[in-house]
């Protein structure tokens, strides 16, 4: 156990994993604000549930029914019990233009704190994302506490490396994953459970960026949700870790200190060429490929 610091570097997190009613946001809605007040009771100050959590995942061709705007009654009243803590929650999202994305929202003390939209939008195996939701456009950061920089990506926009790299150079010291992984939504050659086991611990170590996977259990149309939701540090040690197929709420507590240890011994943040890598992407000139050899003397 982590002993209390002094100086507030301990930060009590807490991942709801959840078995959300597809196309039922009200039954949703209640269950996010009973959890709300369990992880209050229990000291969390920041909670994080599933991709969509508030409606279920394969609801895409229903998204006129059950898109909300960030500033809906639904996502006011999850921030009016938001009351101390900072609660990341999953909705389909009506923008600008009558556009569609796949959200997350982080609401605290009755106000809305960030949003992402989702960037990678799954469209292979049994995975049709990119038909119904537009892509969001921007890897950003957002304040939990001092010192602790919130970072957001969903599901599938893990699985690019690049977005990773972005949240920790923008000051990410925390990276919050909600997803909805199916053990068989890409085919049987593809371990999706063993591949989150080595996405979430080796980002968490090369990073020193201790992150919140927030998966679901459950089944919708064809697919199989595997939960195992889990709390991994900055070393890509797991410290806390939810079953395979109950609805529960996991917690642990993150020291500031090991991730100043873990960024000192493995600088990968520091060490990062970043006007390297722009000048090579500029190289390539906007194609994906090999890059035209440069001539030697």
């Amino acid at each position: 156990m982590v002993a209390e610091s002094k100086n507030g570097n301990i930060l009590s997190v807490g991942v709801a994993q959840i078995a959300p009613r597809l196309g039922r946001p009200k039954e949703n809605l209640a269950v996010h604000l009973e959890i709300i007040e369990q992880a209050k009771k229990r000291g969390v100050e920041l909670l994080i549930f599933p991709e969509l959590s508030l409606t279920g995942y394969t609801v895409g061709r229903s998204n006129m029914e059950v898109a909300i705007r960030q500033d809906s009654p639904e996502i006011m009243e999850l921030a009016k019990s938001a009351d101390g803590l900072h609660v990341a929650v999953g909705f389909v999202e009506e923008g600008d233009a009558a556009q569609f994305y796949n959200s997350t929202v982080v609401i605290y003390n009755g106000k809305l704190a960030y949003l992402h939209r989702k960037l990678n939008l799954a469209t292979y195996g049994r995975l049709e994302e990119g038909k119904y939701f537009g892509t969001g456009r921007y890897v950003e950061t957002f304040w939990v506490k001092d010192p602790w920089r919130g970072s957001i990506l969903i599901c599938a926009d893990v699985w690019n490396p690049a977005l990773v790299y972005l949240s920790g150079l923008h000051g990410a010291t925390l990276l919050l994953c909600p997803i909805n992984s199916a053990i068989d939504a890409v085919g049987s050659e593809f371990s999706n459970v063993r591949g989150w086991d080595l996405v979430t611990e080796s980002y968490a170590m090369l990073y020193g960026m201790p992150i919140l996977l927030a998966n679901r259990i459950g089944s919708e149309e064809n697919l199989n949700f595997w939960g195992k939701s889990r709390v991994v540090g900055p070393f890509g040690e797991v410290l806390a870790m939810a079953s395979e197929d109950s609805e529960e709420l996991i917690t642990a507590k993150l020291n500031y200190e090991e991730v100043r240890k873990a960024r000192l011994r493995l600088p990968t943040v520091r060490d990062s060429n970043l006007a390297l890598v722009l000048r090579e992407l500029m190289r390539v000139d906007g194609f994906i490929g090999i890059p035209p050899m440069r001539q030697t003397t």
